[in-house]
């Protein structure tokens, strides 16, 4: 069991000079996955309104609400990560890739 877990820890130590994009990963994968609720409901709401207003709605929330929470959340989680034991934070990183995976599976996404 030492073993695993020595290897574990070994891999998960190489991924830390790349946590800044891997947390922007994981941050732009789950924001895939909400946007087509986020639009979804941006779209019910704005049933009735201009064209100026619509558009101007679809891309504040786009190009601004999206990169904003990446730009916010990425260094946030990127250091959240990095103060995990590198085996967790492996395993970690692993298990929130299959389950964003899973997840879009699942709304058929993908």
């Amino acid at each position: 069991m030492n073993q695993i877990i020595a290897f574990l820890a070994k891999i998960g130590a190489m991924l830390h000079p790349w946590m800044s994009e891997i947390a922007t990963a994981l941050v732009a994968c789950a924001i895939v996955i909400f946007a087509t609720d986020i639009n979804r409901i941006l779209r019910k709401s704005l049933v009735g309104s201009g064209f100026f207003v619509r558009t101007s709605a679809f891309v504040m929330i786009n190009a601004f609400g999206y990169g904003l929470v990446i730009v916010s959340i990425s260094p946030w989680l990127a250091g959240q990560l990095r103060s995990m034991p590198s085996q967790w934070m492996l395993l970690l990183v692993i298990g929130i890739f299959f389950a964003i995976g899973a997840w879009a599976q699942r709304n058929r996404q993908v």
